[in-house]
């Protein structure tokens, strides 16, 4: 993936069945990018394997309420919420990282939670992502260790109340 131009306008929009397999690739490369600075080589293939089912994959984003964030048409991020209130997924590139597009994502996941009713927000955040969700208003609950074929890794449950004080944490607009 080219790294994206700066200048360019980032669209956040909703997840199509199309995306899967472009969002299936920045999950797996964002872990085995930059989520591997904090994990070991076999937690990094644990946790994003080389292949996955992409109707499966598929299915759940669907599911989850998904949002892609790209510049000129390429996916290069994306997150989502859960109807039970949980931000599930919130990955970008690492040739995308640092430009605003987690914040652009968890933005927008925020106002639509709240227009959706969510008082309360969830997620299991990893050593990568936790600074993230901190800068949203996000708490640690309790650190915890996931089993994922084999390994395990250490992650952190935290949590967002919903407030127009939460909603508005971000640095700029979302389009």
């Amino acid at each position: 993936m080219a790294s994206p131009d700066p200048t360019q306008q980032l669209l956040v929009r909703r997840y199509t069945a199309a995306d899967s397999a472009a969002t299936w690739q920045v999950f797996h490369d964002a872990i085995h990018g930059t989520a591997s600075r904090d994990y070991t080589p076999q937690q990094v293939h644990a946790w994003a394997p080389e292949h996955t089912d992409l109707d499966r994959w598929n299915q759940v984003r669907s599911a989850a309420h998904t949002l892609v964030a790209c510049l000129d048409g390429t996916v290069i991020g994306f997150s989502d919420v859960t109807d039970d209130g949980e931000v599930d997924m919130l990955f970008v590139h690492p040739d995308a990282g640092g430009r605003g597009v987690a914040r652009a994502l968890l933005t927008r996941v925020l106002r639509e939670a709240a227009a959706a009713g969510h008082q309360r927000l969830v997620t299991h955040a990893s050593l990568t992502s936790r600074p993230v969700f901190e800068r949203f208003g996000f708490t640690v609950d309790a650190a915890q260790v996931v089993h994922k074929r084999g390994q395990e890794l250490r992650n952190f449950d935290m949590s967002l109340l919903l407030t127009d004080e939460a909603e508005h944490r971000s640095d700029g607009p979302v389009g």
